[in-house]
């Protein structure tokens, strides 16, 4: 039985890490105090069982030292206007896996030799944020006209990501880690990041925020990639940001979904605001979460009131059951964007990705599976590509 002397401070910054208490951990691992205070080691299985439940690589258990963890894109999310800290597992572990498929891509668009996309690093927080939120607008063919013959806003929100894709950006859109339903995202901690990049511009929305926040963040988020940043956020359409790259990404999301002009044309003083949130919602296909914003934008609401409003909406929208699984390939082209997963199973069925790595990139453990997205994707017909 091989034990290993582990330095009980990487136990401790595991467990921290992880978010888990010592008891939890000592119900799992009964001697699990005892390795903390090092008067009893672990052996090496109990050790990799440990880095399993913690979420971290069971190497970094054998450093001297915690290693420092800082996250690899520019954060963005404030509370109380202080930067958070700290990031958990599964905040990192996600931001990682879409590097991992924004590299592969980037491979991918070379070898197509795709041309540079022209919107991402065009814009400038100085430049008027009507112009902007016009011009990403156009850049998406974004017709206001047709996107509100739409039935539903939630269509909208679909919509919105299918133009965004046709325009070259990777949308990935989970509330999980990967592909495991075991590790949950938690909206508390971010709403999305953009990984801004000429050939594969990448927006992650976390799919575990309601579906009305998730509109307002993809919108957030391509504001991002026209600044050509990439950048971690928490901002939703009642966030005052105090940065001035967060505060006019947040104005740009909201002229995108409801520009202010129309606005001012479609409100009617006196109207009831439950009356106006219903009938102002249906125009223009976004939530009523959104809509509170821009009437608070106008000036058409007190600061005290669109707080009482906003809150109160937000709980409505919470208390409503979210749909939950749902069709297995249309939740597994959600989680990866219909352009990274076309992608990634042509390039493996034309033997320039391995199943190996594809099968990694994919979350994916079965050939069946694959076979069966490729043909929920349309390439792969009767055992040939289509």
């Amino acid at each position: 039985m091989i034990r290993v002397d582990v330095n009980p401070e990487l136990l401790r910054w595991a467990r921290k890490r992880a978010g888990i208490g010592v008891d939890r951990l000592a119900a799992k691992f009964p001697k699990y105090r005892q390795w903390e205070t090092r008067e009893v080691q672990p052996t090496l299985r109990q050790l990799e069982s440990l880095a399993k439940t913690t979420h971290v690589a069971v190497g970094l258990l054998f450093l001297p030292q915690p290693p420092d963890e800082p996250l690899p894109i520019p954060d963005f999310r404030t509370k109380t206007g202080a930067n958070l800290d700290s990031p958990g597992p599964d905040l990192l572990d996600t931001i990682y896996l879409c590097q991992r498929r924004q590299a592969w891509y980037q491979d991918f668009a070379r070898r197509g030799q795709h041309a540079p996309l022209a919107f991402v690093g065009s814009a400038s927080p100085t430049d008027s944020v009507e112009t902007v939120a016009a011009e990403i607008r156009r850049v998406l063919g974004l017709d206001l006209a047709k996107y509100r013959s739409l039935a539903t806003w939630s269509g909208a929100l679909q919509r919105l990501g299918e133009r965004a894709e046709a325009l070259g950006v990777l949308v990935m859109i989970s509330g999980v880690v990967g592909s495991s339903t075991s590790r949950v995202l938690n909206p508390d901690e971010f709403r999305g990041f953009a990984l801004a990049d000429d050939l594969a511009p990448l927006i992650f929305i976390n799919g575990a925020d309601t579906k009305a926040a998730q509109m307002f963040t993809l919108a957030h988020e391509l504001a991002h990639l026209w600044l050509g940043d990439s950048a971690l956020s928490n901002s939703r359409p009642d966030s005052l940001p105090t940065g001035k790259i967060e505060r006019w990404c947040n104005r740009v999301a909201a002229e995108v979904l409801v520009p202010l002009a129309q606005m001012h044309t479609q409100y009617r003083q006196g109207e009831k605001l439950a009356d106006a949130l219903n009938r102002l919602a249906r125009h223009f296909k976004v939530s009523k979460l959104v809509i509170l914003r821009r009437i608070r934008d106008g000036r058409y609401l007190s600061a005290d009131r669109f707080r009482t409003a906003y809150a109160a909406e937000l709980e409505n929208f919470r208390q409503r059951a979210q749909s939950g699984g749902g069709h297995f390939y249309n939740t597994t082209k959600a989680r990866l964007g219909n352009r990274f997963s076309a992608a990634v199973v042509a390039s493996t069925l034309e033997g320039e990705t391995s199943f190996t790595e594809s099968f990694d990139l994919l979350g994916l453990k079965k050939m069946n599976t694959f076979d069966n997205l490729a043909r929920h994707l349309g390439i792969l017909r009767d055992g040939l590509p289509a």
